[in-house]
């Protein structure tokens, strides 16, 4: 077995979208990315690179590369999925933390185990996404943006 981990920030800007975990979230900004800006699905794909010797997200899809400018992270997720499937690893679990002050992340947490677990091919009972905040401290506790972490553990299969 393997241990990876995962962080990812953005920050957070009028005029675009929010995705966390691979849905979106009704909120008046949206994180700012080369990518859709979801931290979430970002931290989880660097947890997994790393358990599986991989580097990271900035590796295999470098913020430099116009042509995958907008890039949904769901098609990076999918990505990670088959390197994983290829190189004989299967995911036993995932534990993530998202930092923010606001939305809340609770109402969604079924909608984004789910999503995640149906990209990964996994029991979504076997995803942690946790929401926390930092009380007003520091650009989460601002309200500039938006930070995950998240662990995973792997099998060789």
């Amino acid at each position: 077995m393997r241990v990876g981990i995962g962080y990812d920030v953005h920050p957070l800007v009028k005029g675009r979208k929010l995705f966390l975990g691979g849905i979106e979230i009704p909120f008046h900004k949206g994180l700012l990315g080369h990518s859709d800006g979801d931290v979430l699905l970002h931290a989880i794909c660097d947890a997994l690179l790393g358990a599986i010797s991989e580097g990271d997200i900035g590796t295999h899809f470098p913020d430099s590369d116009e042509n995958i400018k907008g890039i949904e992270s769901i098609k990076i997720l999918s990505y990670v999925a088959g390197l994983m499937k290829k190189k004989g690893f299967s995911v036993i679990n995932i534990d993530t933390v998202v930092v923010a002050e606001e939305p809340k992340i609770y109402p969604y947490r079924k909608a984004i185990c789910d999503k995640i677990a149906g990209i990964l091919d996994m029991e979504a009972g076997r995803i942690g996404v946790k929401g926390k905040s930092t009380e007003g401290l520091g650009f989460t506790g601002r309200k500039e943006g938006i930070a995950a972490q998240a662990v995973s553990l792997v099998e060789e299969r």
